[in-house]
């Protein structure tokens, strides 16, 4: 898991201290891998697991843009081709050259723009940006779950009620519980009242 708030490359404590800890994580890495092994740097190095990371974060690496981006949970047609601003919406070309280069990845997750795209970086490293689970910033928010193994990994995207699916069902559950009570009380006009009296002598027959 990466703060995006660290790949900031202003020299910040925070980015500094990060970029350090991403270098070292990315001396194992390639410690751990056949090609280095007997390098001194690396005589006394535990070795890792030989698995490519999962990159986990809230900004997406670069993308110019959503225009390449589909599905039911995309962004708007409208909003695709809107640039994104560096350091803002995704991460800056820099900052996410750094990560695909120090990690590379077999799997990249992020979030932040508040609908779904997949990405293909170069290298073949996939990028999924999982949209928002918040009906305040989406009609059919969703969320994603996976499953990992050191070779492999598996995704399945789950869907929430359309919110205006939801409020309609409320509002005719709320109408129909009312006419009820109306119905009850013989408050009701004299049509829906007989109407009313009719089903109740039918169902009780």
């Amino acid at each position: 898991m990466v703060n995006s708030v660290a790949m900031e490359g202003d020299g910040c404590t925070i980015c500094s201290e990060a970029e350090a800890e991403l270098r070292e994580i990315s001396r194992k890495l390639n410690c751990s891998q056949e090609q280095v092994q007997g390098s001194s740097q690396c005589d006394h190095e535990p070795r890792l697991p030989l698995s490519a990371p999962v990159l986990l974060q809230h900004y997406p690496l670069y993308r110019a843009s959503d225009a390449n981006c589909s599905g039911e949970d995309a962004a708007p047609p409208e909003e695709r081709s809107v640039p994104f601003e560096e350091k803002y919406d995704v991460l800056s070309r820099e900052a996410s050259q750094k990560l695909l280069w120090w990690l590379r990845p077999r799997l990249i997750l992020s979030g932040h723009t508040h609908s779904a795209c997949e990405v293909l970086h170069p290298g073949g490293a996939p990028e999924v940006s999982v949209p928002s689970f918040s009906w305040r910033n989406r009609n059919n928010p969703s969320f994603i779950m996976g499953s990992l193994t050191s070779r492999d990994y598996a995704l399945s995207k789950c869907y929430l009620p359309c919110e205006d699916t939801v409020l309609t069902t409320y509002c005719a559950a709320a109408a129909f519980l009312l006419v009820l009570i109306l119905a009850h009380f013989e408050r009701l006009p004299s049509s829906f009242l007989f109407g009313w009296k009719l089903c109740r002598s039918h169902l009780r027959r």
